[in-house]
């Protein structure tokens, strides 16, 4: 054993005493390694901090929490990444204080040179600080609309309901709608026929609205049933409209108008719609020359 434990200790030495290049390489990867590890770890603190968060007095928003969630795991990893960088070029006996200062002149150069990226980085802090949507936001920004997926220093990604993800830079995003925050609005219009009684429709929708506040817990207030609100060519419109709790609009509106059409059945009240009469010349004329 001792004399296995001389040879490795002979083979990874130089002349000097010094490591040689395999050992410094040995250690190169043993520094990475536990650089990977230290990485881990930190993810795993991370995580169990916001878990301990959603369970304490004080909670955290959840989807705020996965916000900056990522974000501490991915300035985590550069952090470790360059201080584990600077270890592996200090063993291979490199000028460490020498190339920071030429990366510091560079950097300085290239940021004149890199605006686009520079604005990206400062609009990416605003948006975290200033809390404009958080991780799971349904928002619109320019052409773009779904679900954030992650929010980083430069970009954020936007997955659309088609399944498309948009990749967009932070410098690029001037106007929000976030449709993530406080009540949606969730509004149905049906016609009944001109020759309807509009009062009993309306009686009609007042009782459906009850039940569906009732039944529905996504339904934070109404459905109110406004009354009429447009004489078109073929009908009466009449209009329901409630408040939802975010994202809950369009399913609160497919109910409320499969309700609708299953009480003006019951009831016989007709919902018009285009009808076309087609009458054929030859019964025409031979119904003519009879009389």
């Amino acid at each position: 054993m001792k004399e296995t434990f001389n040879s490795v200790y002979e083979f990874l030495l130089g002349p000097s005493g010094q490591l040689n290049i395999y050992g410094k390489l040995i250690r190169a990867v043993i520094i990475f390694v536990l650089m990977k590890i230290v990485i881990s770890l930190s993810y795993s603190l991370i995580d169990r901090f916001f878990t301990k968060r959603h369970n304490s007095r004080f909670k955290i928003e959840e989807r705020k929490s996965n916000t900056l969630a990522v974000i501490l795991k991915s300035i985590t990893k550069y952090v470790f990444y360059f201080i584990g960088t600077v270890s592996i070029l200090k063993e291979f006996g490199l000028p460490i204080e020498s190339i920071l200062a030429t990366a510091g002149i560079g950097g300085l150069a290239i940021g004149f040179g890199a605006q686009s990226l520079v604005r990206d980085i400062i609009t990416g802090f605003f948006i975290l600080f200033e809390d404009q949507y958080s991780v799971g936001d349904y928002i619109k920004t320019g052409n773009f609309d779904g679900i954030v997926e992650e929010i980083g220093i430069r970009i954020t990604k936007i997955r659309a309901f088609s399944g498309e993800l948009h990749i967009v830079p932070n410098g690029n995003i001037q106007t929000v709608t976030n449709l993530s925050r406080g009540s949606m609005r969730a509004l149905v219009n049906v016609e009944i026929a001109y020759e309807e009684d509009v009062d009993r429709a309306l009686i009609i929708l007042s009782e459906l609205s009850k039940k569906l506040s009732a039944e529905n817990d996504n339904i934070v207030e109404g459905p109110t049933v406004l009354g009429v609100t447009n004489l078109g060519e073929s009908g009466i419109q009449l209009t329901v409209i409630a408040k939802t709790k975010p994202m809950e609009q369009w399913a609160v509106e497919r109910e409320i108008r499969k309700g609708i059409k299953d009480e003006f059945d019951r009831a016989d009240i007709e919902i018009p719609y285009p009808k076309r009469v087609v009458i054929e010349k030859g019964k025409v004329d031979k119904s003519s020359q009879n009389s």
